[in-house]
């Protein structure tokens, strides 16, 4: 993505205008938009039981040089071959996250090699990659404790028992783009939150947790919109058309509560209630630090995340090689501000509608003219991704059975549902 120059990370805080300015020189990089992202994420399951609890151990024999810090603090933490590098979450989730490339072929290409590595390891191990964006088979349970997870715990304990569901269970599928010229950063950003719910009720792959359906299409994103909403929320709503994006993330990072405190030791938690406009106030016995702002930033989990370019993190994790077809949506929708400005006209009427997208999926009927919409417009600018025939052919059925399934559902009678 678009870089900048280095930032002093260590300078101290004591007002929240000199917050807003750090946050406003790396949260929205500008400059042409060439370069896209993925990073995914799975359960990770026994080959033979996929119900059977995998530990620590069996994990890091597996990954070996490639293991996260957090796994092992002696591994060098080796990037795959094509330079992905491996993370785990709280309940043993791996994540790849491939470099940003500037065409989709190359990105695909790339992250295929690297999936492929890790298979291989994992299967060597007897484990495999789970196929949904909620484990299926087990109950929440820690794999990984480290000082932050145990502070998110007991931040998320505070409002259920979702925290723990997210943090040990769930696996997303996120998109990143840059943010765009200038004039086009405040589009770009309304079209990627309008997007979301359509886009989630489509590739919706999380309806099975724990053994049983849960009676969401996606029990993932469930889990992370009854967490805490000021760190889960979407920054941007219908109505925010005219809203600077930049003053809006201000405003909600600093009045986000703290999730961790970093100090000596193991124990991380903050006050409770805390956010950092609070700790810039002084209610904590030091200033934070320009890190300390950047580290908070990485507590919080909005659907779409600036980051200097725009990530994108309300998709469920899909199965097999379907993780290919939203990134080329997403891709194509975001080809060009005629195709931004054609996707957030289609979404715009359910753009507020991320609680009906987790709990009925394609069955909103709202959501489906919406999701068919928006896949038919992605067919459209598809060729213009340029990428090689098979790939292409292999995209465009996948994303024509996502829209049969979305052209299927009724819409000559609307239900109620939540909104």
């Amino acid at each position: 993505m678009v870089t900048s120059p280095e930032l002093d990370r260590s300078a101290i805080l004591r007002e929240s205008a000199a917050a807003g300015r750090h946050l406003a020189r790396i949260c929205f990089k500008t400059g042409p938009p060439t370069l896209t992202g993925v990073e995914l994420e799975w359960t990770v399951h026994d080959a033979a039981d996929p119900a059977r609890p995998v530990d620590p151990t069996r994990l890091r024999a597996a990954l070996g040089r490639h293991s996260p810090a957090t796994l092992d603090a002696t591994s060098p933490a080796e990037p795959l071959r094509h330079g992905g590098m491996v993370t785990l979450e709280p309940g043993g989730q791996l994540e790849i996250s491939t470099p940003p490339r500037p065409s989709v072929t190359a990105l695909i290409q790339a992250t295929e090699a690297d999936i492929a590595q890790v298979t291989d390891l994992l299967a060597a191990a007897g484990l495999i990659l789970g196929r949904s964006g909620i484990d299926p088979h087990r109950r929440p349970r820690p794999v990984l404790e480290t000082p932050r997870y145990r502070a998110m715990r007991g931040a998320f304990d505070r409002h259920g028992p979702a925290g723990r569901t997210m943090m040990y269970s769930t696996a997303g599928l996120q998109v990143c783009l840059d943010a765009g010229e200038p004039e086009q950063v405040a589009a770009r950003w309304a079209a990627a939150h309008a997007v979301g719910p359509p886009l989630l009720a489509v590739f919706a792959s999380a309806s099975r947790h724990a053994g049983r359906r849960t009676g969401w299409a996606s029990a993932r994103m469930a889990a992370w919109l009854a967490i805490d909403p000021a760190r889960t929320r979407p920054v941007w709503m219908p109505g925010d058309v005219d809203e600077d994006p930049t003053a809006s993330w201000i405003r909600y990072v600093l009045a986000a509560p703290l999730l961790c405190l970093r100090r000596q030791g193991p124990d991380w938690a903050p006050p409770p209630n805390v956010t950092f406009a609070d700790w810039l106030d002084g209610a904590l016995p030091r200033p934070p630090t320009t890190d300390d702002l950047d580290y908070h930033v990485s507590t919080l989990f909005p659907p779409v995340r600036p980051r200097g370019y725009l990530e994108l993190r309300y998709l469920d994790a899909q199965p097999d090689r379907d993780w290919r077809l939203p990134l080329a949506v997403l891709t194509a929708l975001f080809t060009d501000p005629g195709t931004v400005r054609a996707a957030y006209a289609i979404a715009a009427p359910v753009a507020h509608r991320w609680s009906a997208a987790a709990r009925h999926g394609l069955a909103d009927p709202a959501l489906a003219a919406a999701a068919a919409a928006l896949l038919d417009l992605a067919l459209t600018t598809l060729p213009r991704l340029d990428l090689p025939a098979g790939i292409h052919d292999e995209i465009q059925r996948g994303v024509r059975r996502r829209l049969a399934a979305a052209n299927r559902q009724p819409r000559s009678r609307e239900r109620k549902v939540t909104p």
